[in-house]
């Protein structure tokens, strides 16, 4: 069975968030670039990969994602730990959805990847 570890090797975009990547990746000429936030996509090569926690079920789940212009495809999926996932839902203030993780869900998945 394959572990987040496994994943290790991968350049995780951290600062990418679902907002983000539907602007970038979906809407193409929606991505104010200028501003300095991100490049525009140029071709169905570029792609990046990151971390959402998908907050629609019981437990919320980390899920690693890549993506380009064409798809988005979940390579791994780690539920969150009780207290870790408490925490998180506090913070979002118990509302379903698909989130960027938060600090504290940043640094246990970075644990999570050295582990």
């Amino acid at each position: 069975m394959a572990s987040l570890r496994d994943f290790g090797n991968l350049d995780i975009d951290w600062s990418m968030t679902p907002e983000d990547a539907v602007t970038t990746y979906l809407e193409w000429g929606n991505n104010p670039w200028q501003g300095g936030r991100r490049q525009p996509v140029r071709s169905k090569t570029d792609q990046s990969v990151y971390f959402v926690v998908y907050n629609w079920d019981d437990a919320p789940r980390a899920i690693l994602i890549s993506r380009n212009s064409d798809e988005a495809r979940e390579l791994f999926s780690l539920e969150l730990p009780p207290d870790l996932a408490k925490g998180f839902r506090k913070e979002v203030g118990g509302l379903k959805g698909v989130y960027a993780p938060t600090p504290e869900v940043r640094r246990w998945l970075q644990r999570e990847l050295e582990n």
